[in-house]
């Protein structure tokens, strides 16, 4: 094969001969431009004269003989194509190549030296050299160098970044089963990539904050980032995502699904009287339902502060009281337990009498928490009791400064409101009696106060200037002849 008139192999005297008869004509050429430029800047001396003055006009833009070189930094993702360009501004058509970063020749105008196949010629004239390398990988990363042979020769390099993604994406979670409350530990790795990754955690839709740590194996990267999460009932089921931000992928993330363990939820429902009052005479029903991880297995009735009553009937999950009766009257609780703990929902049922028409004020049903936690103190208005922690929405009835989460299905007893109005008539009665007492005690000081003093007597006057008692006596207003128009009688 015969190329630019030299054979393939040998190359070396070719390219040597190619390139020495490119310096010889760019050499002719350059003198050739120095000639010219001589015989216009002599023209010009000597054609233009101002107020005795010579003024010289030489266009060096026409005789220029730099020569610009252009190229552009190449980023590639490993495996990918990158593109190395050298490009020529006014070019005179010399010679242009391309070097690796050993400083071999990849392609010496449109010929190709270098044996390795992965580069090939894209395009080439005298203004640009461009030439693709497929198949990128780490080894490949380094500087480029085009050069244009002119006088004296000119150089500009590119650089190759090769960029490798993560090869592998896993989440680590320190217990495959949680229960509530418990804090537990996820590590997230992303193995093997350059530049270092960066991990970020969600937890469905919302981020969270994790800390990473990053080593360095040769020119290699693996991060770790563990996060700590304390888990509740609401996130069972939940998807734990890794998510990889790195320029060389996109969208790259894992997830795990949360499994939380956690106690049971109770609910008492009514079932008759479905709406109304409970009346002395006519049946209750009663059915509890309750919800857990793992589902509740034990659940029972029983009758708060008091035995339960012997006509009630027990089966399963439901209550039936066929005959209401005033004795009947009490706090009905209904517990569940699982694996994890145990939850309750209390009835308060009042029986009215067969006549009673009015709708009670309070509902019957109550569900209190079984400890601090599950207490919401969100409403700043008066204390509210969430119901067991429940996360349905249930109805708040307002009672003076406190409202109680009371369940739709729940029935009425006055007994709460009857003991709130009884608290209110011993407090305004308290309040009467002490501020009776008070008023009682402030007349008594004033009247002590206004008969405080020291009071004589007829006798003791001229009683200051007496030596002794007797002398006192008779220096009294009108000594003894007095004594008797002034008596003093005492009762």
């Amino acid at each position: 094969m015969v190329h630019g008139g030299c054979s393939a192999v040998p190359i070396e005297p070719c390219v040597h001969a190619l390139l020495n008869s490119s310096v010889k004509d760019r050499n002719v050429v350059t003198n050739q431009r120095d000639t010219r430029l001589q015989q216009r800047q002599h023209a010009s001396k000597n054609e233009q004269e101002l107020d005795g003055k010579f003024l010289h006009f030489v266009r060096f833009d026409e005789f220029r003989d730099g020569q610009n070189l252009v190229t552009e930094d190449v980023t590639v993702v490993e495996g990918d194509v990158a593109t190395i360009s050298c490009r020529v501004k006014n070019s005179d058509d010399s010679v242009i190549q391309l070097l690796n970063p050993n400083r071999q020749t990849i392609y010496f105008r449109d010929f190709r030296p270098l044996k390795d196949s992965r580069f090939q010629l894209v395009n080439f004239s005298n203004s640009e050299l461009r030439v693709s390398l497929t198949n990128v990988s780490i080894s490949d990363e380094g500087r480029y160098f085009c050069q244009l042979y002119t006088d004296p020769p000119q150089e500009i390099y590119t650089t190759i970044t090769v960029l490798v993604p993560p090869r592998n994406l896993v989440i680590d979670i320190q217990k495959e089963i949680a229960v509530e409350g418990e804090e537990i530990e996820l590590n997230c790795t992303a193995m093997a990539s350059r530049p270092a990754t960066t991990i970020r955690w969600f937890k469905g839709n919302k981020e969270l904050t994790g800390k990473s740590e990053v080593e360095q194996w040769s020119d290699m990267y693996t991060v770790t980032s563990q996060l700590l999460l304390k888990v509740g009932r609401e996130d069972d089921g939940v998807p734990v995502i890794c998510l990889v931000d790195h320029p060389a992928v996109k969208d790259l993330q894992t997830q795990r699904y949360l499994e939380v363990m956690y106690k049971p939820q109770v609910r008492v429902s009514q079932n008759y009287p479905v709406q109304g009052l409970t009346r002395e005479g006519e049946p209750l029903e009663l059915t509890c339902a309750a919800f857990g991880k793992p589902q509740p297995t034990d659940m029972r009735w029983l009758r708060v502060d008091d035995e339960m009553p012997q006509h009630v009937v027990v089966s399963g999950s439901n209550l039936l009281i066929s005959n209401l009766n005033k004795t009947d009257n009490g706090t009905y609780r209904c517990e569940a337990s699982n694996a994890v703990g145990k939850s309750h929902a209390d009835y308060m049922l009042f029986v009215y009498d067969t006549t009673a028409t009015t709708e009670p004020a309070v509902h019957g049903f109550t569900q209190l928490p079984n400890s601090a936690e599950e207490l919401d103190y969100g409403d700043l208005s008066g204390t509210r009791v969430l119901l067991n922690a429940s996360t349905e929405a249930l109805p708040t009835v307002q009672l003076s400064n406190a409202s109680v989460a009371l369940h739709p299905d729940s029935r009425a007893g006055e007994e709460g409101s009857i003991r709130s109005v009884d608290h209110a008539v011993v407090g305004g009665v308290v309040a009467v009696v002490v501020f009776a007492m008070l008023c009682l005690l402030i007349i008594l000081g004033r009247y002590f106060a206004r008969h405080k003093g020291t009071y004589f007597t007829h006798e003791a006057k001229g009683a200051d200037d007496a030596a002794d008692a007797d002398t006192a006596i008779i220096n009294a207003e009108g000594g003894q002849n007095n004594s008797e128009e002034k008596k003093e009688y005492f009762i």
